[in-house]
């Protein structure tokens, strides 16, 4: 059996969806989980419940670790440690595989303009310093021989509600708005595809010879800047390719009244320079292609006004 703590959000339904091409037993765990496939086995728990994720991950061979909460530094600091020694001791009691899905907030940000599995962890951020202690957490575990474990790491999302360039680009281009983006366009930035990230979660979760090590998850490596992304959705859309630009300044004025940019404020070094994430030891381990940006523009449009 494998279990998806986590499975209401983004990359938890786009796993679920894949699954069934490796067991037939996949439970679902989340507050309030609904099936993705009809033999869903369904387990409503707050993950921070030590007792709940045990009997979650009883029976389990692989636990994938998806759970995505508030983007809150505060949430983060209280409920990301607890989670994840919720999850490594009820692994390790159980026997099962972790697979950890990660992004890259712990990662050098002088090293942003190319990130590989090797990348620098430097963390200048309060979000990234979580996020390190999380990772660090897991492999500990792996180093002492208690633990079967890999972190998948991805990109920011192209697609997905919870995607910046879904709420900042694509949803204000179809409303015929001009497009947001953090402090320049000209920056290269790449984004993983969500069916990507989770076909990839998927391969590596059932890859006996992938654990114990990071992955970078398949993204493709086209390097485009932000400009040049708008003007392939507004050419897609057939409206006018137009883009505003958020200031420093004007995001920490914004920030008071809408909580979630007040909390982006100390990311802002994701955006102001280059940002090039290499899945290059996935596609070649693998033999993997990742959704190109033009075929990528056209799928998100198409998901987005359904």
């Amino acid at each position: 059996m494998q279990v998806i703590l986590g499975a209401g959000g983004s990359i938890g339904v786009e796993l679920a969806k894949i699954l069934p091409a490796y067991t037939n037993r996949i439970r679902l765990v989340g507050r309030t989980p609904k099936k993705v496939n009809e033999n869903d086995e369904l387990f409503a728990a707050d993950i921070t419940d030590a007792a709940l994720v045990d009997k979650a991950v009883a029976g389990a061979d692989v636990v994938y670790l998806t759970v995505g909460f508030p983007y809150r530094y505060k949430i983060w600091q209280e409920r990301w440690p607890v989670t994840m020694r919720n999850v490594i001791n009820s692994c390790k009691k159980h026997n099962a595989r972790l697979v950890f899905f990660d992004n890259v907030y712990m990662y050098d940000r002088d090293c942003l303009q190319h990130m590989t599995e090797d990348t620098p962890v430097r963390p200048t951020s309060k979000k990234g310093a979580v996020r390190q202690q999380i990772a660090d957490m897991l492999f500990n575990e792996v180093k002492a021989g208690n633990l079967t474990a890999l972190i998948a790491r991805s990109a920011d999302f192209a697609n997905g509600k919870s995607s910046v360039l879904h709420q900042l680009v694509t949803d204000n281009l179809i409303k015929g708005k001009k497009a947001n983006w953090f402090v320049s366009a000209e920056k290269l930035h790449n984004f993983t595809f969500l069916s990507d990230a989770a076909k990839g979660t998927a391969i590596l979760g059932n890859t006996p010879d992938a654990y114990n090590q990071v992955w970078h998850l398949p993204t493709d490596p086209t390097a485009l800047n932000i400009r040049q992304w708008v003007e392939r959705f507004a050419k897609e859309l057939n409206v006018k390719s137009r883009i505003n630009i958020l200031s420093p300044t004007i995001l920490g004025m914004m920030g008071i009244f809408l909580p979630v940019l007040k909390e982006m404020k100390e990311m802002i070094y994701q955006y102001d320079r280059d940002y090039f994430f290499d899945s290059s030891k996935f596609n070649h381990r693998f033999s993997y292609t990742p959704v190109k940006p033009d075929e990528a523009v056209k799928r998100i449009l198409q998901e987005q006004q359904r």
